[in-house]
């Protein structure tokens, strides 16, 4: 499928919920969609990595890292442990690193920022449930598309309407 969150947007805009947190693209899929698998953890990149081991089956990662700039939530090496298992892509609320890495895997990734530095210290975290950021809320299963204008999240897949022509 083809779409971009514009169309998606003007085609069903009561469905549709757009995050406005100002991700920035640092994967090499600047397109991608699939379901949110949720992730809530602060400055611990190490939560994440048995999720990336998992069968991802087009899903996305979403991680809320409560913003944080200190600590990278996601690197070079989770992106191909993800793209290796066929995740579509990680929305991080947070930031990553070993960005010149993340730029050549077949992942979308979009993050608040780039740092060099990683965990040393095992954090609390929490799987699968509601997480809120940039004035959305992701539920695990969501449908969530990102391309170059930003992110839409929907209770339920996007299906275009066929077009007909009424002339």
């Amino acid at each position: 499928m083809t779409f971009a969150t514009a169309d998606i947007s003007d085609d069903d805009p009561d469905a549709s919920r757009w995050c406005d947190a100002g991700l920035l693209d640092f994967g090499q899929r600047r397109t991608f969609w699939g379901q949110a698998v949720t992730l809530r953890v602060r400055d611990d990149h190490r939560a994440g990595i048995p999720i990336c081991l998992e069968p991802g089956h087009g899903k996305v990662l979403v991680i809320d890292g409560h913003g944080s700039r200190g600590i990278a939530l996601f690197g070079g090496t989770m992106a191909s442990i993800a793209v290796r298992n066929g995740w579509a892509g990680a929305i991080v609320f947070g930031a990553i690193r070993d960005a010149r890495e993340m730029a050549t895997c077949e992942l979308g990734v979009k993050a608040l920022c780039t740092t060099p530095r990683s965990a040393t210290v095992a954090a609390p975290f929490a799987r699968d449930i509601a997480v809120r950021f940039g004035g959305v809320t992701f539920e695990p299963g969501d449908w969530v598309y990102a391309d170059a204008d930003g992110i839409l999240v929907r209770d339920t897949e996007y299906r275009p309407a066929p077009f007909v022509y009424s002339g």
